[in-house]
């Protein structure tokens, strides 16, 4: 296949400065990592516990290296679990107010575009000491969950501990081997027992996972594109599927996060909420559902739609990515919010959960190094880290930094198609429409992981349609995949 030159590593650069993220790491904050790096230390104290025997794992794509959360369960002699998720002690290297951290409010959030990633901390941090890596002693703290057969989740802690990460795992292999598609990873063979703690974090993320579906959780299956990488280039797009692998993960970071926002709200602290409002176009989501010969109810209702998506899942597993899409993309973008002491806001309408943070990535995002510092005042005993007032600011900013990025990885991800595709012109495609609106009319393909607009033909199409559709024109440095309705 014939693909048009463009270096892809320095259009990423031009997509994150023109979107107002700041790549490069000034002077000052180069001195805090030399300074840290040389004097930081993991030596335990009467307030953290010794966890390293334990064996811990952690589940990522295959190239992270900026690993926020390990993994730990236990069977406990009346079939319940006590269930224990290791959270990266950033903080730690990252105070208050240290240059780090205003370039980290400043930006708010790690980039990925696949043809580079453009973190929030230095490298040398993130991909290293404040990182979970595989073999290496690291602080963490750690929320510990006792998690009943029901999948309910009564009691909860939090506290510091030292943790070893006996198990650094990928997503694809480790689901193929849950799955029986695949031999079980090396990683899992060479630490004894290890391979039972896996089948038990399995067991333990479908009974979470169960029981939020009986409370009306979406459950989606999404299709992802990654970037295939040959000789340090981008050569192609593959398609990321969701399977056992991540379900873990995905099951325990929901539970972390709404054991996080409980463990809050119990101490009288405030807390950075995340939120999915209810759905405005919920008219356009119950005609899809009737296209299926489904009715959902005149006002939006999770359980209903999530009955539903079992249904077509059940139905036509092959299709359901699709149909997924299509939601989603109608159910809208999430929001941070703050919530005060005595106070209730709405809550995440496709988790189905009343209380929820994001604090489970701190290497990563921002607002998730806020919450481990009001975590932190909390175990301490001590005053709020942040004010009302500065939590306001910073949930704004998070907000819309992190709709930034997400334009920046979309637009990314079209350059990268177009770059693979821009010798197919004149081919044909099936798709279903992702977008309709007064800036046109989108659609993704069925086949192959790229998203274009229909600029022929598009007349009656909305979000869900599938379209058959012709490229017809490509223009790589502005990621532009052209369409004409067949």
């Amino acid at each position: 296949m014939i693909h048009c030159q463009i270096d892809l590593r320095a259009r990423a650069r031009r997509a994150v400065l023109e979107a107002g993220f700041h790549p490069d790491f000034g002077p000052e904050i180069q001195n805090e990592v030399h300074s840290f790096q040389k004097n930081h230390t993991n030596n335990s104290s009467e307030n953290v516990r010794d966890l390293r025997a334990l064996l811990w794992s952690s589940i990522d794509n295959d190239t992270s290296r900026d690993l926020d959360q390990v993994e730990y369960a236990e069977q406990l002699p009346d079939g319940s679990v006590r269930l224990l998720v290791g959270i990266a002690d950033v903080d730690s290297a990252v105070p208050k107010g240290c240059a780090m951290d205003h370039k980290a409010a400043l930006d708010t959030t790690s980039v990925y575009t696949g043809a580079e990633v453009f973190p929030m901390l230095p490298g040398e941090l993130s991909n290293d000491l404040t990182s979970l890596v595989g073999g290496q002693e690291r602080r963490a703290i750690v929320i510990e969950m006792h998690v009943l057969k029901d999948g309910s989740v009564p009691q909860h802690d939090a506290y510091y501990a030292l943790i070893f990460n006996r198990a650094k795992l990928a997503y694809d292999s480790t689901g193929a081997w849950l799955e029986g598609r695949g031999p079980i990873p090396a990683p899992i063979t060479a630490v004894p027992g290890m391979e039972q703690q896996l089948r038990l974090q399995l067991a333990t993320s479908e009974t979470l996972r169960a029981l939020r579906r009986e409370h009306g959780a979406l459950n989606f299956e999404s299709v992802e594109a990654r970037a295939v990488l040959r000789n340090g280039e981008v050569d192609d797009l593959a398609i990321v599927r969701q399977n056992s692998a991540r379900n873990i993960i995905e099951s325990f970071m929901v539970a972390a996060n709404v054991a996080m926002a409980e463990f809050l709200k119990q101490r009288g602290l405030p807390s950075l909420r995340r939120v999915v409002k209810t759905p405005e176009r919920w008219e356009r989501i119950r005609d899809l559902a009737a296209q299926f010969g489904a009715k959902l109810p005149t006002q939006p209702d999770p359980r209903a739609l999530a009955d539903f998506l079992a249904q077509r899942r059940a139905a036509d597993a092959d299709h359901f990515p699709d149909l997924s899409l299509a939601i989603i993309k109608l159910l809208g973008p999430g929001e941070y919010i703050v919530e005060r002491p005595g106070t209730e806001h709405e809550g995440h309408f496709g988790l189905a959960v009343h209380d929820y943070t994001h604090s489970t990535a701190p290497n990563r995002r921002f607002a998730d190094l806020v919450t481990q510092r009001l975590l932190k005042a909390g175990l301490a005993g001590a005053s709020n880290a942040y004010s009302i007032g500065e939590l306001a600011e910073i949930a704004t900013r998070c907000t819309e930094r992190e709709h930034t990025a997400k334009k920046v990885e979309r637009l990314m991800r079209k350059v990268i198609a177009a770059n693979v595709l821009c010798s197919r012109t004149g081919e044909i495609f099936d798709g279903i429409i992702t977008g309709a609106n007064a800036k046109g009319t989108f659609i993704r393909l069925l086949k192959f992981p790229a998203e274009g607009m229909v600029v022929r033909g598009a007349k009656g199409l909305d979000v869900g349609d599938k379209a058959r559709v012709r490229l017809v024109s490509v223009e790589v440095e502005k990621g532009y995949i052209d369409f004409e309705r067949l």
